[in-house]
């Protein structure tokens, strides 16, 4: 992946082109993290946005050739099933599956099953469901409609259940947000959804000249967080323990991880100043995700 030279900021924005691949797809940065831009973000940069694959290009390239190179690691087995521009090492069994451009290593086992562009590692399966955060295991809870009697609506929803892991390492007591697998990015949302949460959260203390090596904690922590149509967050933890420690706890919360324009939730901690910990969190979601605004 190539380096491009360096931009000024442009007023309004707080993302800025990074680095453009092979493919010619620019990923952008806020500072810290990599950011997929939307279509204004890429576009005020003078990039071309693809509204088909969500995909930010510095240039055009050859579609068919990449497709057939791509889809030599593929394996497929079905009917319906679609693996866009830039798929990889990709496994699909069922039927009328997709799974976005410029991901790799991914599994789908079922059917109408979703991979958003650019997530890779990710498990899904069973039926409807969608991997919107790196390295994701999802499993969907199946097509599913309710009529109201009284007026003949029907609402249609989208719910799965999902595992990610988040790690972080601090060293002061700044509130920090836990990363995927440690790789930057958070757990993406969409709108007009519930998810439900349960946090078991590990703190290990490494050293620092406050902490005490081998000091730990763990924790459960669960509650919800509701995503209106604004993509404006209300959280509500219902429930919190601690199961385990030697030493203090640290703070843990669920939180708006939204960056870039992309929305998003993450564990954040915090500790006291002068400790280095390393944290781990395993996160199970419970997710719909609704037709219907609010």
């Amino acid at each position: 992946m190539g380096s491009l030279r360096p931009l000024k900021d442009i007023q309004g924005f707080s993302i800025k082109p990074l680095s453009v691949s092979s493919l010619g797809t620019v990923t952008f940065t806020d500072g810290t993290n990599r950011i997929v831009p939307n279509q204004l973000q890429c576009e005020a940069y003078g990039y071309t946005y693809d509204k088909a694959s969500g995909t930010c290009s510095a240039f055009r390239y050859n579609t068919g050739l990449d497709r057939a190179f791509s889809n030599l690691d593929n394996k497929i087995s079905g009917e319906g099933n679609t693996t866009q521009t830039g798929t990889a090492n990709t496994y699909i069994m069922g039927e009328n599956n997709t799974v976005g451009g410029l991901s790799r290593n991914n599994i789908i086992v079922g059917n109408q099953n979703e991979i958003s562009n650019g997530i890779s590692n990710s498990a899904v399966l069973g039926v409807n469901a969608k991997a919107t955060t790196q390295a994701e295991f999802a499993i969907g809870g199946g097509i599913g409609s309710v009529s109201d009697s009284t007026d003949a609506a029907t609402f249609i929803s989208r719910r799965k259940t999902s595992v990610i892991e988040l790690t972080g390492v601090t060293i002061d007591n700044t509130a920090t947000n836990l990363t995927v697998q440690g790789d930057g990015s958070f757990i993406n949302v969409e709108k007009n959804s519930i998810i439900g949460y349960d946090i078991y959260i590990t703190r290990l203390e490494l050293g620092g000249s406050s902490g005490v090596v081998g000091n730990y904690s763990y924790r459960n922590i669960r509650g919800a967080v509701k995503i209106d149509n604004s993509l404006n967050m209300s959280f509500v933890v219902g429930f919190s323990r601690n199961i385990a420690k030697i030493g203090q706890n640290g703070t843990t919360i669920m939180a708006d991880s939204t960056t870039g324009g992309v929305p998003s939730i993450s564990v954040n901690v915090t500790d006291r100043n002068n400790i280095h910990n390393l944290w781990s969190a395993s996160v199970t979601l419970h997710e719909v995700v609704s037709t219907t605004t609010f």
